[in-house]
This record gives C-alpha cells, sequence and structure tokens, in this order.
C-alpha cells in the first residue's frame, strides 16, 4: 500500500488555488443495511438509493428520466446519508479511469447514499461553468490520486486528504472550452436516443413489413443525413471547404479541382498557391492582432518596410517568418490565455512537423517560379508530397475552423443601450455568396462599416483593416480580400484567392497608420 503523505506527486502539485475544503464540505454518510430498508416500489416517504453505478450524470436542469431506472428504493435513511440538490457525489474507491461524478438536481430528490460515496456539499455559491470545472478536475486529476491510499489497482480517498485538495482557479477560456464540450455531447446523446426510440417503433404504425420500411425510411432520413454530415468531418478536405475561412476553403477546392483533373502543372501550381494563401492569410491574422495589441516583433517591421519602402512586396518566406516569431514576439507573455494569437503563434513552432512541412514548400514555391524543376511537368511523386504537405498544414492550422471571417455590411448605432447591431456576412466556406446576419456588439471600440473581422471563439470582434481589405475585383468581378502588395515599387492590392492584383485602392492614410506608407 502507498502512503499518500511520501506520495512524491503530492509535493509537486499546484500550490496556487483554493483548497476544495474551502468550497464544499465533505460528508462521510453513515453504513445503511440496504437489505432491511429496500422496498420493491416507491413507498410513501420513500427515497431513492444512489449508488456509485448511478453515478457518470449531472442532473441539473431536466435530465433524462431513465438515467437512474435502476435505482433502489429504501423506506427511509439517516439525515447524513440524505443528498441535497447542488451536491457532487464521488465514490471512495475507484479505478485508474478516474471517479465517476454525480451532480445532484433538485428533480431527483428525494435520495440517498450509503458509506461508499462521498458527498460533497458547496458552502460557497458555485455557478454551473464553475462546477464543470472542478468536477472535470477531479475525474482527471493525478493530484487526486496521489492523495489516495491504493490496493490492487483500486485508489481509496479520505475525506481528510479530499479536504486537503487543492483545485484550478477559475478559467473562463476552459471553463467555456468544457461547457461547449458538454453541449456537443448532449446534442449527440439526444440524436442517439432519437435514433433508438425510432428503431425501436419499426411496427408502431403498421406490422406489413414493406410499409413499416417506407415509414422509417421516411422518418429517419434526417438521422442518417445528421450521421452522412458527421462522418465527412472525419475528412480534413471537408473541413477546409466547409469550414475554413472563404480565401482558404476556395483555394483547397480549387486544388481538389485541379488534382480530379490530372493536370499535373496546374494542379503543383494550386498546390504551392494555396500554401502561400494559408500562411499569408495567417500572417495578415498575426499582423492585425498585433497591431490591435500592440505586439511587434522583426518579421513584422520587415513585412510593413517592404510595403512602405522596397521594390518587391512580401512572399513566402515573410510570411513564415512572421508566424515563426509571433510566438517570441514582445508582449504575448501579457495576452489572455484564449487569445487567438497564441495558436497562431503555435502553427509554426520551429521543429515541428507544420515547420518542416512549409519549408519544404517554400523551397518548392522558388524552384517552381525559377524553373528549376528538373521535367517540363512536375512528377507524380513531387505533387503527392507537395500535397501531404499542404495537407498537414491544413489539419495543423484548423483552430481558424473554431473562428469567423466576418464582412461588416451594415452597423447602427444605439445611444440609449451604447450598443451596435450590426449586419454581417459570415465568410465560411468556398463561396462568397452567404445570407447577412445581425449581432449586438457592445464595447468601446466602434464597428466599421465593409470592413473585415476576424470573430474568435467567443465572437469578440478582432479588426483586420488594414491588412485585409475585400471588394469585388476588378480583374475577374468575383468578390474578394486583398492585401498590401509591391512590385516594380508600385503599390498594389492582392488577392488572396487568386492572386489578381492591381494598384492599390484602398485608403493609403489606414496603411500610414499603422507603419505601412
Amino acid at each position: 500500500m502507498l502512503n499518500p503523505a511520501t506520495s512524491p506527486a503530492v509535493d509537486q502539485a499546484s500550490e496556487s488555488g483554493p483548497l476544495l475544503g474551502d468550497l464544499f464540505t465533505v460528508i462521510v454518510p453513515q453504513f445503511l443495511k440496504t437489505a432491511e430498508l429496500r422496498v420493491e416500489q416507491r413507498p410513501e416517504g420513500g427515497v431513492r438509493l444512489l449508488r456509485p453505478s448511478n453515478l457518470d450524470f449531472t442532473l441539473i436542469g431536466d435530465p433524462d428520466p431513465a438515467v437512474l431506472d435502476d435505482v433502489e428504493w429504501l423506506t427511509g435513511a439517516p439525515p447524513r446519508n440524505q443528498v441535497q440538490a447542488g451536491d457532487v457525489l464521488l465514490p471512495r474507491i475507484f479505478g485508474s479511469r478516474g471517479p465517476r461524478l454525480g451532480v445532484v438536481g433538485q428533480i431527483r430528490i428525494p435520495a440517498v447514499v450509503n458509506h461508499n460515496l462521498l458527498v460533497l456539499r458547496p458552502t460557497v455559491p458555485i455557478n454551473p461553468s464553475q462546477l464543470r470545472l472542478i468536477t472535470a478536475f477531479l475525474r482527471s486529476s493525478p493530484q487526486l490520486r496521489a492523495l489516495c491510499s491504493t490496493m490492487k489497482g483500486d485508489y481509496q480517498i479520505s475525506a481528510g486528504n479530499l479536504r486537503g485538495l487543492r483545485v484550478p482557479e477559475w478559467d473562463d477560456a476552459l471553463s467555456a472550452a468544457l461547457g461547449e464540450l458538454d453541449s456537443a455531447g448532449s446534442q449527440m446523446a439526444r440524436w442517439h436516443q432519437e435514433a433508438e426510440s425510432l428503431a425501436d417503433n419499426v411496427f408502431g404504425d403498421s406490422e406489413d413489413p414493406v410499409q413499416a420500411r417506407r415509414s422509417i425510411i421516411r422518418a429517419g432520413q434526417l438521422i442518417r443525413l445528421r450521421a452522412d454530415a458527421a462522418a465527412q468531418l472525419d475528412d480534413p478536405g471537408y473541413i477546409a471547404r466547409t469550414r475554413f475561412p472563404y480565401p482558404l476553403a476556395q483555394r483547397w477546392r480549387e486544388v481538389e479541382a485541379r488534382l480530379s483533373t490530372h493536370d499535373r502543372d496546374r494542379a503543383y501550381k494550386a498546390v504551392l498557391d494555396a500554401a502561400e494563401a494559408l500562411l499569408g492569410f495567417c500572417a495578415l491574422l498575426v499582423a492585425s492582432l498585433a497591431q490591435e495589441t500592440g505586439i511587434d516583433s522583426k518579421a513584422l517591421r520587415s513585412f510593413k518596410n517592404k510595403i512602405t519602402n522596397q521594390l518587391g512586396g512580401p512572399g513566402f518566406g515573410d510570411w513564415t517568418r512572421i508566424l515563426q516569431q509571433a510566438a517570441s514576439s514582445d508582449g504575448m507573455a501579457d495576452l489572455a490565455a484564449d487569445h487567438p494569437l497564441h495558436e497562431l503563434a503555435a502553427f509554426l513552432n520551429e521543429g515541428t512537423d507544420a515547420d518542416r512541412a512549409a519549408t519544404r514548400l517554400a523551397g518548392r514555391r522558388n524552384n517552381h517560379a525559377h524553373g528549376r524543376a528538373n521535367e517540363p511537368l512536375p512528377s507524380a511523386s513531387a505533387l503527392a508530397e507537395a500535397f501531404a504537405d499542404l495537407a498537414l498544414l491544413f489539419e495543423r492550422a484548423r483552430f481558424l475552423a473554431d473562428w469567423s471571417l466576418l464582412h461588416v455590411t451594415s452597423v447602427s448605432w444605439d445611444r440609449l443601450a451604447s450598443s451596435e447591431t450590426v449586419g454581417y456576412r459570415r465568410l465560411t466556406g468556398d463561396h462568397p455568396v452567404v445570407p447577412t446576419a445581425t449581432m449586438v456588439v457592445t464595447g468601446v471600440d466602434r464597428i466599421e462599416t465593409d470592413s473585415l473581422y476576424l470573430a474568435d471563439r467567443d465572437q469578440n470582434l478582432h479588426p483586420l483593416r488594414p491588412f485585409l481589405t475585400c471588394e469585388i475585383c476588378e480583374a475577374c468581378s468575383n468578390w474578394s480580400t486583398f492585401h498590401a502588395d509591391k512590385e516594380n515599387g508600385q503599390l498594389i492590392q492582392r488577392s488572396l484567392e487568386h492572386g489578381h492584383n492591381y494598384p492599390y485602392r484602398g485608403n493609403e492614410a489606414a496603411l500610414r497608420a499603422v507603419g505601412m506608407r
């Protein structure tokens, strides 16, 4: 048996955050002789007995009534064994996968527990998001296991050690992520239940197999469509085409279309163009967010200097350096943990597979641009290797699928509410023709009409002008996104979607304001 007091993991436990005993009273229920108290049906004044096998539920709100169908009924129990709404139930003994937990809701009261469960009763107000964070910590915490004694592969926690366990400080970003995961899981569980219910009622309307088949095909169509759509999300190409910002989704679609025609030269060029568009888009996001937060780096200064003073504009190498230097930029450590710059900075960390893929694609881009290929057409293996590197970069940039590129079409200011009603188009997927939606925005900064914004996971809006602008392309008449560029010393704007370029039509004063003129 391991003595928890001498476990090295205890010494390594975090010293920050409150003690569990500061937030909860840990109650040790009395031993119940359940055989003497058990009844077949619920008696008048009877109570439910909750066992460890009844856990893995959250009963805040209105749970599925089937969750506790196997609950036993007792005629009564001492007050120390009775649970209240909001109590967290934790087994005293659990296996290597961690403890199963339950949070009691009002709908399942009255209920009691036996001595094999501990009851954590809040002593301070704890909102559902904070409770979700604490229960997630208890399920997976190595610090909890370090406080346990062990026997035959199981862990046993005492009430005293549990009170001394430190739990994480409140974290909005982590709590929000856990909430999104719980919400997704609940939605999938509802779909699963709907499918099971339909399958269990095959002959509900008719005993004729032919009629039953027609009925279940008709009723199950939406369920099948959900399953088909979910299955496609395992395909990185589907995510790129449907969930990435429009400029990148369009580039990916172009790659897939070119690959299907067996035109190696055009397919190879489409792959390299898509890689540069991806790195360029991410680098321009870094530049925009850095301007917003006051962060700087040598690569950003070099990029701005090219637009201001050089004959030629930024290219593949400049985009790569901006992303590589983002993590070490001054001021990054002061940003909130959920700020989008952190994920952009981690995209091309030195030595990662994404960094190596970008380096290989940069070399291919240079060779292709300068006619240094070994044959008139790229070889099939060269195309396959380039596409594999592109697919890897898109996979590593999948965080972009959680953000949105918004084109603001209208803004209406409400003076009394100090808020703006914003009309916008969410430019997600491989087509720019999308419906206009509205949202209400509050805050110090005013929203600009006809500008691009990045909406992060929390729907905070980050302005992208003048690093990224949008308009109808003069060359092809398609709606396009542009960035400032230089060609033979002339200021131009270049499209991320197709590379069309012409003299800069935007506000040069805005470029000057961010150091690019």
